[in-house]
C-alpha cells in the first residue's frame, strides 16, 4: 500500500509532466495556466478559502462525474437552424461586396463587411463570428495569390451563414473552409452552398424576412429569435455548453491567467467588454463567447441583466453600441480605443483596462484572486492524476473550468440570497470571505454586484482602511 509520501511525490512527478506537455502545447499561451511547484505545494490546502473552497471542491467534484458528453447535443434543432448562406468577395473597384446569397430576398447590408473584417488581407485565412440584428453569423475568410491584373494579384473570398442562434454554428465551420476554397479556386459554383442551405434551413424570423432589417422590428416580432435575454434563459445559458470546439475554455485561463478573475468580475457586473486584436480575429470571438461563460450561474434571481455576446463588430455598429447598456464584442479596428463611451473595459492582448473610476481597483488582482487560481490550478492537476490513475487519457479541461465559475457564481448569489431572506439582513466579513471574496479590495464589487442584482441586504464589512 502506497503512503502520503510516495502519492506526493507522483503528484509532483506527474505535475511536471503536465507542465511541460502544457506549454509545448500552447505557444501562443504566454501565461500558462500551471506554475511550477513542489509536491507538497500541490495538495489543495484552501487556506484563504477556507468554507468556500472545501463547498467549491465538493460540488465541481460533483458535477464533474455525474457530466455527460460536453460537446454533444441531440434533436433536430441544430440541423435547421440555418437563415442564409453566402459568399463575399473583395473587389478591387467596389471593395467588399456580396456576390451571392440564398434567399435572395434577404436584406444582408453590411454582412460583407462583418465577414471580411478590417485588415483581413493582411492574414492568408480567417473566420469570424458576428451578430447581425438578432442573427448569429459565421465566415470563413480565405486569400489566394493569382495572376491576374484586374484582381491586383490576390483574390479574396468569405463564405458564411446567418443563423437563428450561435449555439451551432460551430458545427458548420468545416464545410464554410472548404467551400471558400472552392470558391478561390472555381468562382460561381454555388451548388454545394445551395444543397447546404435547402437541408439546414430554418423559418425566416420576422425581422428579417423579405429584406424588412431588425432595426425597425417590433418587440413581438423579435421573439421569433433565440437571443440570452428572458428571465430564465439569460444567467442559464443551456445550450453554451456545445457552443465551441474542445479545448478554448481553457487556452482561454491559459491566456489571461489569474487575471481571468478581473474579467469575470466584469462580466458578473455585466459591464460593455471589448476585445481588441489585429487579424486574424476568430480566436478573439472565441474570448468573447468564453468571457460570457465566465457568468453562468443557476441562482433564480427577480433580476437577472442580459448577457449579450456581439463576436465581431466594427464602425457601422457605433450608432447601435451607443444605446448598449452592456455587451461583451471584439474588433479589429483600433478607432474604438479612442471612443470611450463606448465601452467600460478594453482588452488588448492580455492588457485589461478601464476607464471608470469605480472599475478601477476590481483591475488589480487581489489576495483571494490568487487564491482561486491556485485552487483551480490544484482542481486540474488532480483531476489529471486521477484520470492517469485510471488508464484515460480524455481530460475535458473545458468542463472543469466552465463547471467553476458556475458554482462560483450559485455559491455566491445562493448566499447573497440567503442574506436577503434573513431577519437582519446582513452581509459580514465573514460571509464575504466564504463566498471566496475579499471583504475590502472586493468591496466596491460586491456593492455594483448588489445593485445590478437588486438583492437588498445590508454589507457590513471590514473598514477598507484595515486591510485584511
Amino acid at each position: 500500500m502506497r503512503g502520503p509520501t510516495t502519492i506526493v511525490r507522483k503528484l509532483a512527478s506527474f505535475r511536471n509532466d503536465v507542465i511541460i506537455s502544457k506549454m509545448a502545447a500552447s505557444m501562443s499561451d504566454v501565461s500558462p495556466l500551471l506554475k511550477e511547484t513542489n509536491g507538497e505545494d500541490f495538495a489543495p490546502k484552501n487556506r484563504i478559502l477556507g468554507k468556500f473552497g472545501e463547498s467549491l471542491e465538493q460540488n465541481v467534484t460533483r458535477r464533474l462525474q455525474i457530466r455527460g458528453n460536453f460537446l454533444s447535443s441531440t434533436g433536430r434543432e441544430e440541423d435547421s437552424d440555418v437563415v442564409s448562406v453566402f459568399v463575399v468577395t473583395f473587389d478591387t473597384k467596389s471593395g467588399n461586396t456580396v456576390e451571392w446569397s440564398l434567399p435572395e430576398d434577404n436584406d444582408l447590408d453590411g454582412v460583407e463587411f462583418k465577414s471580411m473584417p478590417s485588415g483581413a488581407h493582411t492574414t492568408v485565412s480567417d473566420f469570424t463570428y458576428f451578430r447581425m440584428d438578432n442573427l448569429y453569423g459565421l465566415s470563413c475568410f480565405a486569400k489566394m495569390s493569382v495572376d491576374s491584373e484586374a484582381e491586383r494579384g490576390a483574390r479574396m473570398k468569405s463564405v458564411g451563414l446567418l443563423s437563428t442562434s450561435y449555439t451551432n454554428l460551430y458545427k458548420h465551420m468545416q464545410f464554410l473552409e472548404s467551400q471558400v476554397r472552392i470558391q478561390l479556386e472555381t468562382p460561381g459554383r454555388y451548388d454545394q452552398l445551395a444543397a447546404f442551405f435547402f437541408d439546414h434551413q430554418s423559418l425566416l424570423p420576422a425581422t428579417f424576412h423579405n429584406g424588412t432589417s431588425g432595426r425597425d422590428a417590433t418587440d413581438a416580432e423579435s421573439e421569433t429569435v433565440s437571443v440570452i435575454s428572458s428571465a430564465r434563459s439569460d444567467h442559464f445559458l443551456p445550450h453554451m455548453e456545445i457552443t465551441h470546439p474542445a479545448g478554448c475554455f481553457s487556452q482561454f485561463i491559459n491566456f489571461f491567467g489569474e487575471n481571468i478573475f478581473t474579467l469575470w468580475k466584469y462580466v458578473l457586473l455585466r459591464r460593455r467588454i471589448l476585445f481588441f486584436s489585429p487579424p486574424p480575429i476568430g480566436v478573439v470571438c472565441f474570448r468573447v463567447y468564453c468571457a460570457c461563460m465566465l457568468g453562468q450561474y443557476e441562482v433564480e434571481l427577480d433580476t437577472t441583466p442580459e448577457l449579450k455576446p456581439f463576436f465581431y463588430i466594427n464602425i457601422a455598429d457605433i450608432e447601435n453600441l451607443e444605446s448598449e447598456l452592456s455587451y461583451v464584442a471584439c474588433t479589429t479596428e483600433k478607432i474604438f480605443q479612442e471612443k470611450k463611451t463606448l465601452y467600460d473595459v478594453y482588452v488588448d492582448n492580455q492588457d485589461i483596462t478601464t476607464h471608470i473610476p469605480r472599475l478601477k481597483d476590481m483591475a488589480k488582482v487581489n489576495k483571494m484572486d490568487r487564491e482561486k487560481f491556485n485552487f483551480l490550478n490544484n482542481q486540474r492537476c488532480a483531476q489529471m492524476f486521477r484520470a492517469q490513475e485510471m488508464g484515460d487519457d480524455d481530460v475535458d479541461d473545458d468542463h472543469l473550468f466552465s463547471t467553476f465559475f458556475t458554482e462560483q457564481n450559485n455559491h455566491i448569489f445562493q448566499t447573497l440570497q440567503d442574506a436577503a431572506k434573513s431577519v437582519d439582513k446582513t452581509i459580514t466579513s465573514e460571509h464575504v470571505r466564504d463566498m471566496g471574496l475579499d471583504p475590502v479590495a472586493d468591496r466596491q464589487f460586491l456593492m455594483d454586484l448588489l445593485e445590478l442584482y437588486g438583492i437588498d441586504v445590508i454589507l457590513m464589512v471590514d473598514n477598507p482602511c484595515c486591510p485584511v
